[in-house]
């Protein structure tokens, strides 16, 4: 008998990616752009666990002999330990590579399905379908309920609604969170760094995410797309 992989629970990047998956039409939104906001997410899970630090001129640094225990995680504490970076060279270096392996332990969580698929009864390709956890509605309800509904929320929901909102997708989940004035505020709010008391999370934790984040908004809106 043969038993599937453990995984541990699942990083904020995984969340991310997971929310930005479309269901309806098996794409990811904001995929020009995908390598900035998947690096941010792994630099914010990072700064929460506080395992990344700022430094002088607003570099970031992993902290040294306090590396993540998860594997994705961990090769960019590595990078960030061996000296200080620029938030936007962090986001350049360690993004690229991080699209294929999230999504690979999505479908193994079976969050994701990978449906194989003929083109023209000739060319083999893959569809990406829902998977059968409904976790990503449920992280759907979470950020809904803190931009929509004026929840406080946990620093991680906190996190993962900011970065949602620095991607520039949320006017693509409008039927779900109503792309309103008002939840367009509360976004810019959690992207500040604005997260509430219930938000347990360490003012450096809050500080290097809500640099993360800024970093994420500009080279979404700014930088040249890949």
């Amino acid at each position: 008998m043969t038993t599937e992989p453990r995984l541990d629970a699942p990083t904020l990047v995984e969340d991310l990616l997971l929310l930005l998956f479309q269901p309806a039409s098996g794409t990811i939104a904001g995929e020009n752009t995908l390598f900035y906001v998947l690096g941010g997410a792994v630099l914010a899970d990072l700064a929460l666990g506080e395992h990344l630090t700022t430094t002088d001129r607003g570099r970031v640094s992993g902290v040294a002999g306090h590396p993540p225990p998860d594997d994705l995680l961990r090769p960019a504490w590595t990078y960030l330990a061996e000296k200080p970076r620029g938030v936007q060279t962090a986001l350049a270096a360690i993004g690229p590579a991080l699209r294929e392996p999230v999504l690979a332990r999505l479908v193994a969580r079976g969050d994701i399905d990978e449906e194989p698929l003929k083109v023209l009864g000739l060319f083999r390709t893959t569809a990406l379908r829902e998977g059968r956890t409904e976790r990503r509605a449920r992280l759907l309800a979470d950020v809904r309920r803190v931009l929509v509904d004026g929840a406080e929320p946990h620093a991680r929901v906190a996190a993962l609604a900011a970065l949602l909102s620095a991607s520039g997708t949320l006017p693509q989940f409008d039927r779900e969170i109503p792309w309103t004035s008002a939840t367009v505020t509360r976004a810019k709010e959690l992207e500040r760094g604005d997260w509430g008391a219930d938000a347990a999370a360490a003012a450096v934790s809050r500080t290097v995410t809500a640099s993360v984040v800024n970093s994420v908004v500009v080279a979404v809106t700014v930088l040249p797309r890949a």
